[in-house]
């Protein structure tokens, strides 16, 4: 018996494959990116959710385009539309680091995890809007204005 290539797998199993790689690796740069950061000051955690979301967010993008919704061409709009999507969920996990970074420096033994244990904590809420922001937005079905093609996702 064969094992189905990554291509066979259902939409969703991608989405979460990329996903879970992507998620990895955007935790793993801001945590980097906070740890070189520190000595800019007390929110220097904001700084470095920002900048780590910018290069994950295109990271997510081209895996998302080129291996789970799987579209042609429209690289700019789609870019833009995952920027926008991504946007939301960046603000949205601002907000939230803002809100829990302090509470949690008040409950844990080690205060200095803080930022840690929130970007964590917000990561779960990140995934959830994003996959419907993503089928529903960026790379949703399309009728191409050039040629009246019709881009279609794959259903999966």
């Amino acid at each position: 018996m064969t094992r189905p290539s990554f291509k066979q797998l259902p939409q969703f199993v991608r989405y979460l494959m990329v996903g879970g790689f992507n998620t990895l690796f955007g935790y793993a740069l801001f945590a980097l990116l906070n740890w070189v950061l520190s000595g800019l000051g007390r929110y220097s955690y904001l700084l470095a959710a920002v900048l780590g979301n910018v290069v994950a967010i295109t990271v997510a993008f081209l895996g998302y385009k080129w291996f789970v919704f799987r579209t042609r061409g429209h690289y700019l709009r789609e870019w833009i539309r995952c920027l926008g999507v991504y946007g939301s969920t960046m603000v949205i996990g601002l907000v939230g680091l803002a809100i829990l970074v302090p509470i949690l420096e008040h409950h844990l033994e080690r205060p200095i995890l803080a930022p840690y244990v929130a970007g964590a904590m917000m990561t779960g809420v990140g995934v959830i809007i994003s996959f419907l922001g993503h089928k529903n937005i960026s790379f949703r079905r399309t009728i191409s204005e050039e040629d009246g093609d019709l881009q279609t996702p794959e259903a999966g």
